[in-house]
């Protein structure tokens, strides 16, 4: 497996375990974060603000379906869940994912996520 690639499941098994320092240590400090219809944030005191996204009770279950790299670009698709609100309530979601890459450590994020309804297919 290549170095970007171990950084990004490095990554994704911080958030799977809410941990901030682990996240932290896969990103450059000029980060830039976006989620489609949600934010967009740069540099690191802010993607650590908001890590644990609002009404979310972390962590995550994140799996990775697919994971493919081209050049300094990692590509994934991931299924999940997280527990939201009060009642913990479970919300599944469906997501893709673009990691840019410079010197091995994620310099931008880009994400589409996809809540899934009772139904769907996973």
């Amino acid at each position: 497996m290549s170095r970007n690639k171990q950084t990004v499941e490095r990554y994704l098994d911080g958030f799977r375990k809410n941990d901030h320092a682990q996240i932290l240590g896969c990103l450059t400090d000029d980060i830039q974060w976006t989620v489609y219809g949600a934010f967009n944030l740069t540099g690191k005191e802010a993607y650590d603000a908001a890590i644990e996204g609002p009404g979310f009770v972390s962590p995550p279950k994140l799996e990775v379906v697919r994971m493919v790299e081209e050049g300094d670009v990692v590509m994934a698709e991931l299924t999940g869940s997280v527990a939201v609100g009060d009642e913990n309530t479970v919300m599944r979601m469906t997501m893709a994912e673009v990691f840019r890459m410079r010197d091995s450590l994620i310099c931008e994020r880009r994400a589409w996520v996809i809540p899934l309804k009772e139904n769907d297919y996973r």
